[in-house]
């Protein structure tokens, strides 16, 4: 199953702005992927990049997920009239700004990190940055 939250105050939430910069650090691994513009990751792309990750990692390497998504997305059916109130819950999304760090890596060579960026960069909607504890890549 797919990442959601367990308890909600309200089930609907309106779309809302991705607004400001995100200035975050390398928390836990030596190795992270940030976030270069802003936009929304839906719960099945952070699931498919672990997956992709953890394929290429091993047991070699420990990674961490620095994103959870918080924010329903509502839908209507298809071929239903105007008006009748909101749709229901169809999917959740993580609001992501600029210089947020998605993911982190440890245990892992330089060229193994490069190659998972790589993949993940052309699987996820936004523009990405393999950033380094050691050295600026």
């Amino acid at each position: 199953m797919f990442l959601q939250p367990r308890e909600l105050k309200y089930k609907k939430e309106k779309k809302g702005k991705i607004s400001g910069i995100s200035f975050e650090s390398l928390n836990f691994g030596t190795f992270g992927i940030k976030a270069l513009e802003c936009g929304r990751i839906n719960a099945r792309q952070i699931e498919m990049a672990r997956r992709v990750i953890s394929k290429r990692v091993k047991n070699s390497g420990k990674l961490w997920i620095r994103i959870f998504p918080h924010k329903p997305v509502t839908a209507k059916p298809n071929e239903v009239r105007m008006g009748k109130g909101k749709g229901s819950v169809s999917y959740w999304v993580a609001a992501i700004r600029p210089g947020k760090i998605l993911y982190e890596i440890e245990g892992i060579s330089e060229t193994l990190a490069f190659k998972i960026f790589r993949t993940l960069s052309l699987k996820l909607p936004l523009k990405l940055k393999l950033i380094s504890a050691h050295s600026k890549l």
